[in-house]
């Protein structure tokens, strides 16, 4: 009896967190990204570019 009340807990721990999950993907504000970690916005692509373009500078040399 006592099993089954833990495997039932976890059951519905497990499932609480999967439909969580879901609904942070469907309820997404307008910015596409649902997992709320907020990195899609601080990659700054011209910054990455610059720094690539230096290190081959670098290397020509």
């Amino acid at each position: 009896m006592v099993q089954e009340l833990i495997i039932l807990l976890i059951f519905i721990a497990a499932s609480a967190y999967i439909g969580r999950m879901l609904y942070r993907v469907f309820s997404a504000k307008g910015d596409g990204c649902a997992s709320g970690c907020g990195g899609c916005s601080s990659i700054d692509f011209k910054k990455i570019q610059q720094e690539m373009d230096r290190k081959a500078a670098a290397t020509k040399l």
